[in-house]
């Protein structure tokens, strides 16, 4: 959810303004990410009224907590693990974008992470575990050594939400369109969602991005591909232009992201994410791809497919674009819509134009790296109580 979270901090002067002054006080306390090579520290503040695109790439890590943060209505979670760890790559040249999930299942080498001050936890020995534990060794830092580590990858950039956070931030976006394929009957987070289009936002989009049981095969994977549902037509739905121009959806949202979300100290800057959510808004959405990191299962879990993934971060490091090989098995191409009849009439004749730049023609990627972009549109692949 909040990839583009970034994206709907783009506004005019005014809103940067009131940004400025009022959202920033609700800011949680930063957390301080290791030193990246090269570095000369956190961005200078652009001056508001020329805030541009963030000059070059951009590796940013979202981090999804599932303690509940001890809200009842969540159960008594009893353990903070990163249930949800997403990747954000800008390409230097802002041609293109890719967004990579990592399943919670997946075992990796974790660096040696002492505890977060606030985690009663003993800290990682460097040994391997599954990545979503990576979190509670030792916070957000840890995470991020952790997918640096497997990735070969330098991410200055990183955030955690929460469950409430995602409530926050879909309400303020008004609510994402998903489509539904087959009905969702799902007992553990209550989500039951019949086929056709589902407006979701508040606890039912939480919800929905939690589901398992009631997605295909109910795997973590299977969630995956539900959640790239939801996640391009949130994509989607932050280029439309109502979005982009209305001054009150983008300050609620700038204030619904500051909020509920804890940034990293290189994050925790107005103009930086305006200027990273620049670098987001002109991407075509067929260049904006959503792609899970390749796995093998194992008897307690999934192993990385590193033969594959090489080809993915090799891409990702040449700042390519990537084609995934198809949808994943929590989510189905949307039936197509019916073509337009041509015009009767004869139709003026176009005006000659320069031709379009050349455009590098994006990666293949290798069978096992599911996913879609943006302009796909697709449907959940639900399932019933009955086939649980």
């Amino acid at each position: 959810m909040g990839i583009v979270a970034a994206v709907v901090l783009v506004s005019g002067t005014s809103v940067l303004a009131i940004a400025l002054g009022s959202v920033t006080t609700s800011v949680k306390p930063t957390i301080d990410l290791d030193p990246v090579a090269g570095s000369t520290g956190t961005p200078s503040p652009l001056p508001i009224p020329d805030v541009g695109a963030i000059p070059g790439g951009v590796n940013l890590l979202l981090v999804g907590s599932d303690s509940g943060q001890g809200d009842p209505a969540y159960g008594d979670r009893g353990e903070h693990l990163g249930d949800v760890t997403i990747l954000l790559h800008i390409a230097n040249d802002h041609s293109n974008a890719t967004v990579v999930s990592f399943p919670r299942d997946l075992f990796v080498r974790i660096p040696e992470c002492d505890a977060s001050p606030s985690e009663d936890a003993p800290g990682s020995d460097g040994g391997k575990d599954k990545i979503n534990t990576a979190l509670s060794y030792g916070g957000l830092n840890c995470t991020v050594r952790t997918v640096s580590k497997l990735t070969g990858l330098e991410i200055p950039y990183a955030a955690t939400i929460e469950f409430n956070g995602v409530v926050a931030m879909s309400n303020a976006v008004g609510g994402v369109p998903v489509c539904v394929a087959e009905k969702i009957e799902d007992e553990y987070t209550g989500t039951y969602l019949d086929p056709g289009m589902h407006t979701l936002q508040g606890v039912d989009a939480l919800q929905f991005l939690r589901t398992r049981h009631g997605i295909a095969t109910g795997s973590d994977t299977a969630r995956i591909s539900n959640q790239q549902v939801f996640l391009a037509a949130l994509a989607r739905t932050m280029k439309s232009d109502d979005t982009l121009t209305n001054p009150i959806k983008l300050y609620s949202l700038a204030k619904a992201a500051a909020a509920n979300m804890t940034l990293s100290t290189s994050l925790n800057n107005i103009v930086v994410m305006v200027s990273i959510a620049k670098a987001l808004k002109d991407i075509p959405l067929d260049r904006v791809s959503f792609v899970q990191y390749p796995t093998y299962t194992v008897e307690t879990g999934l192993e990385p497919n590193t033969d594959d993934a090489d080809v993915l971060m090799q891409a990702i490091a040449a700042d390519q674009a990537v084609v995934p090989a198809g949808v994943g098995q929590g989510s189905q191409q949307a039936d197509p819509a019916p073509v337009a009849p041509p015009a009767t009439d004869a139709a003026p004749q176009p005006i000659a134009t320069a031709p379009p730049a050349p455009v590098s023609t994006p990666v293949a990627l290798p069978d096992s790296i599911t996913g879609q972009t943006a302009a796909d549109q697709t449907c959940s692949a639900g399932r019933t109580l009955d086939n649980q």
